[in-house]
């Protein structure tokens, strides 16, 4: 009798895990990272970039997850700062054991970042870092948007074709600003152009009067330039004060410097934009999903690109059926580079970047860019 007892509390005890496992498995999550500037001077698309992340994860969801499982995202904050970005990858990665990570916004914590999650074997995916230095993060590092090579081309041409063929160029002093200059002052000449001036600016000035007056003694046909956040409100609006923008002003990555500053101080200005929307109908419906949760138009074209990020985590752990690091770096190796989000198929190269990159040519009305 008592052998019997012990049997049936045995098999009582047996049945208890497996349908507690069974309970476990159903509500089981698989956990990605991401690192964004949520505050700082880039908070504004920060924000943007996670509700773009947002939607991903509603939209995975909402089809049955990943795996079988549903998908999280837990997003950390890098105010912009390496230091913190870099803090934030030890915790995604030590605490919450996270075998994948996306981010950073700019390319100064982009690049350590990912080199922290190559060297520990972890999958990195960039979604706005465009440096050509993120060419050299590491194997396991992938992006989704195109870098300073493809932009500056771009915009060197359609600044030529404008009839600007004597330029001053404006761009923050870091990983980004640096590659970008000489990204363009390298297209530029090409076509027979020339950059009379240059600033590399040291972000988070309350000033920048000294080097706006500075460039404006070469007399240039135009001043081009990429900025953001506060820098981008304080550079426009001395640029007004000073007269300057009676010169024309062209952005690149226009909806960046548009973001924070007033209309009154950018009305005019000409540039380029990334394309958030290759595809017309998914990203229609990305942009109707936006606003319904939101209630506002999305604040630029980078949310989208987060999206396409979480979009290509998920497809990467479906072709695994795994969310285990070493099987996420095996199936991005085969699912990236051909891969197609809302921002177009990503046709990435051997070192893992974009090999093209859907561009606008915009001007600024209203406070906001417009194709021209």
């Amino acid at each position: 009798m008592k052998t019997r007892f012990r049997r049936l509390v045995v098999l009582s005890a047996l049945t208890s895990m497996t349908l507690f496992g069974s309970i476990s498995c159903a509500f089981a999550e698989v956990t990605l990272g991401a690192i964004l500037p949520l505050t700082g001077t880039s908070a504004s698309i920060g924000e943007d970039q996670r509700r773009g992340i947002e939607l991903a994860v509603d939209d995975i969801n909402a089809k049955g997850g990943v795996a079988g499982q549903k998908l999280k995202v837990v997003v950390e904050d890098s105010a912009g700062s390496p230091v913190t970005g870099l803090n934030a990858v030890r915790k995604l990665t030590q605490v919450n054991k996270v075998p994948l990570v996306v981010g950073d916004f700019s390319s100064s914590v982009t690049i350590p970042v990912g080199q922290y999650l190559v060297k520990n074997n972890l999958v990195h995916i960039n979604i706005s870092g465009t440096s050509a230095d993120v060419r050299k993060i590491g194997k396991s590092s992938y992006s989704v948007i195109g870098l300073d090579d493809l932009s500056a081309r771009f915009s060197a041409e359609d600044v030529w074709k404008l009839g600007y063929h004597k330029v001053a160029f404006i761009a923050p002093d870091g990983a980004y600003g640096q590659g970008m200059s000489e990204q363009f002052k390298k297209a530029f000449e090409k076509l027979g152009g020339k950059v009379v001036a240059k600033v590399l600016y040291t972000s988070g000035q309350p000033s920048y009067r000294r080097e706006l007056e500075q460039i404006s003694r070469s007399a240039p046909d135009a001043y081009v330039y990429t900025s953001y956040g506060q820098d981008a409100i304080v550079l426009n609006r001395e640029s007004w004060d000073l007269g300057l923008s009676k010169t024309p002003w062209y952005g690149m990555y226009l909806t960046m410097a548009l973001a924070d500053s007033p209309a009154q101080y950018t009305n005019g200005q000409l540039g380029m934009e990334l394309s958030g929307m290759a595809q017309k109908t998914a990203g229609q419906s990305y942009n109707d999903s936006y606003q319904q949760q939101f209630h506002e138009k999305p604040r630029s074209v980078y949310g989208s690109y987060a999206y396409d990020s979480i979009m290509l985590a998920a497809a990467a752990i479906d072709k695994a059926h795994d969310a285990s690091p070493a099987a996420l770096v095996t199936a991005m190796h085969s699912v990236a580079p051909q891969f197609t989000g809302i921002t177009g198929t990503l046709n990435l190269d051997a070192d893992n970047q974009r090999q093209s990159q859907p561009y606008l040519k915009v001007k600024a009305l209203d406070g906001e860019p417009v194709a021209r």
